[in-house]
C-alpha cells in the first residue's frame, strides 16, 4: 500500500492534537502525521515534540515564526517530498475534518491525482454553523468558479489528498497565499496542470475546541488571490495540456 503522511497545521491547538492523531490512526494505523506547528504561545509545540517521542508514527515541525496556514502546509510539504511519502493530506486539527473519511480518500484516489473533501458537491454536509457563515462561504465557492472557471464545488476546503507528483510539479516557492486563499490557489494550480482532480462528499462539522483563526486581512487576501490567479493564466478558463 502506498505510505501517506498527515500534515496537520497547528496554532495553540493543545487541548486537540493528541485526540486528532489517536483518531487519525484508529482510521488509518499505518498512516503517519506531521504537526507543523507556528509557534503556538500555548505549548501545542512542546506536546507534539513529546508525541512524537513516544511514537515513529507522529513527526513535528517547528516555524519560529506565525508564517500562516498556507507558510505552514508548504513546509510540510516540503517536508513530505523528501521524505518520498506516496501521498500527502492536508487536515485540520480541530475535527472539523473527520478522520474516519481517510479510508473513503485512498480509495479515491485510486482514480484521481487530487481528491478533495467537499461540502457541497451532492448537496450541503455541514453541522454547527450559522446561516451567516454558511452563506460566506456559498458565495466564495461561486466568486471563485466566476473568475477563475474553475469547476469545483468547494475550492476553499481544506480536508485534501494529493499524490505526491501533484506536488513536485508545482513550485510552492511561487505559491502567493498565506492564509485560508491557500486551498484555492493549489486546487487552481493542480487544475491548470491537468491533473485529474475528484470531490470526495465529507460531512464538515465545526471545531470541538479552539478558535477560528479568520480575520480580516485573512479575508481580503482571498480576495486578491483569486484574480491574480486569474491573471497570472491570462483568464484561461480550462486546463493546460499536460506534457506528453
Amino acid at each position: 500500500m502506498k505510505t501517506r503522511v498527515v500534515i496537520i497545521p497547528t496554532y495553540d491547538e493543545h487541548d486537540n492534537v493528541r485526540p486528532i492523531a489517536a483518531a487519525i490512526h484508529a482510521a488509518d494505523s499505518e498512516a503517519h502525521v506531521l504537526f507543523v506547528d507556528d509557534n503556538s504561545p500555548d505549548g501545542t509545540g512542546a506536546i507534539v515534540d513529546a508525541m512524537a517521542e513516544k511514537d515513529p508514527r507522529i513527526h513535528a515541525v517547528h516555524n519560529p515564526h506565525k508564517g500562516g496556514l498556507g507558510r505552514a502546509y508548504v513546509i510540510g510539504f516540503k517536508w513530505a517530498i523528501a521524505k518520498r511519502y506516496d501521498l500527502i493530506f492536508e487536515m485540520d486539527a480541530d475535527f472539523s475534518h473527520d478522520p474516519r473519511e481517510l479510508p473513503n480518500f485512498l480509495a479515491a484516489i485510486e482514480q484521481a491525482d487530487l481528491v478533495l473533501g467537499s461540502r457541497y458537491v451532492k448537496g450541503i454536509r455541514i453541522t454547527n454553523w450559522p446561516l451567516s457563515r454558511l452563506l460566506l462561504s456559498k458565495t466564495a465557492a461561486t466568486y471563485v468558479r466566476l473568475i477563475t472557471g474553475m469547476p469545483i464545488t468547494d475550492p476553499t476546503g481544506g480536508f485534501k489528498c494529493f499524490r505526491r507528483e501533484v506536488l513536485e510539479a508545482i513550485n510552492l516557492d511561487s505559491v502567493m497565499s498565506s492564509g485560508y486563499s491557500f486551498q484555492v490557489e493549489m486546487t487552481h494550480t493542480a487544475w491548470m496542470k491537468g491533473f485529474r482532480i475528484v470531490e470526495l462528499p465529507i460531512i464538515f462539522e465545526d471545531r470541538r475546541s479552539g478558535y477560528s483563526k479568520m480575520n480580516r486581512d485573512i479575508a481580503t487576501e482571498a480576495l486578491r488571490i483569486v484574480w491574480k490567479l486569474a491573471f497570472r493564466y491570462r483568464f484561461r478558463r480550462r486546463p493546460l495540456p499536460r506534457p506528453g
